[in-house]
């Protein structure tokens, strides 16, 4: 099996990333505090949400490091991340440490080695995807401040809509397959840097959104989720409803940032909120 990084199978990003030799001399002396002296460095160039991204190797092992300037705009995300990674242990990857020094905040991950998730149709993926969600809906939200789904999506739906998806579940959120890692141990889930409180229903129904956008049908995507306890104890009135606020969600973000993947995930989103309405007229 081809394997790849955590990181290098995040969405890829057009922003510049910052290398490991320009970090300041006290940064790059804190990480090795940790880690012992950096022999090798694969700089990730993929996903949104840091200023850094590289696995470094040392003499014993690899670390996935991720981080922003402390005066950064998303610095929250790190702390969100730092926050949570011990209450996802097993389903995200294990934060080995978090340092803060000369301007710079960086979070140490294990570094896990899999292919990114295939949501196509009769992948074996989404057996080990399910796996994962079951165990994440087991997880109780921790005693921290977190994001909840109704303000999230608020603008997208009304007061009453939104209770429909309102809850204290641990939720992701952004299920895309980059997001998801098949390892040897299972799928696991990374980039937690935008965790939130709602409904449990709500993972499942992202990643069947995104099976949707993978070229399952609607109904065979919810046929997939439905093997997920979450799914099958949600309110028909709340799945209805999750796919309303999506279609008018990807339809804004898809007219904002017409990239192709945004595009599509609008297209799935309204193919699903279509079926739906077929179904129950909702």
């Amino acid at each position: 099996m081809n394997t790849t990084s955590a990181a290098q199978v995040m969405p890829h990003s057009t922003r510049e990333r910052t290398p490991w030799q320009d970090l300041p001399a006290a940064v790059r002396a804190a990480v090795e505090a940790e880690t012992g002296r950096v022999h090798a460095v694969d700089t990730i160039s993929a996903g949104l949400n840091s200023g850094i991204a590289a696995v470094l190797h040392t003499a014993g092992t690899s670390v996935f490091i991720k981080g922003l300037p402390t005066d950064h705009r998303r610095i929250a995300t790190q702390h969100n991340e730092a926050t949570l990674a011990p209450h996802v242990t097993g389903i995200g990857p294990a934060l080995r440490w978090q340092i803060e020094a000369d301007g710079w905040n960086l979070l140490g991950f294990e570094h896990l080695t899999g292919h990114p998730a295939d949501l196509g149709p009769s992948s074996k993926d989404l057996a080990a995807l399910a796996g994962t969600l079951i165990q994440l809906g087991q997880v109780r939200a921790p005693d921290v401040s977190l994001a909840r789904i109704e303000r999230r999506w608020a603008g997208h739906a009304d007061e009453c809509e939104l209770a429909l998806l309102a809850g204290d579940r641990l939720l992701h959120t952004d299920l895309n397959p980059h997001n998801i890692l098949i390892t040897l141990d299972g799928a696991r889930i990374v980039d937690w840097a935008w965790p939130t409180l709602g409904a449990a229903f709500i993972d499942p129904a992202c990643a069947a959104l995104w099976l949707i956008a993978e070229g399952h049908t609607p109904a065979a995507a919810e046929a997939w989720a439905a093997t997920i306890p979450a799914w099958q104890d949600a309110p028909t009135a709340g799945i209805d409803i999750f796919t309303v606020v999506n279609a008018r969600l990807w339809e804004q973000i898809a007219h904002d940032d017409p990239q192709p993947w945004k595009q599509r995930l609008h297209r799935a989103a309204l193919s699903w909120h279509e079926h739906r309405h077929r179904i129950h007229g909702g």
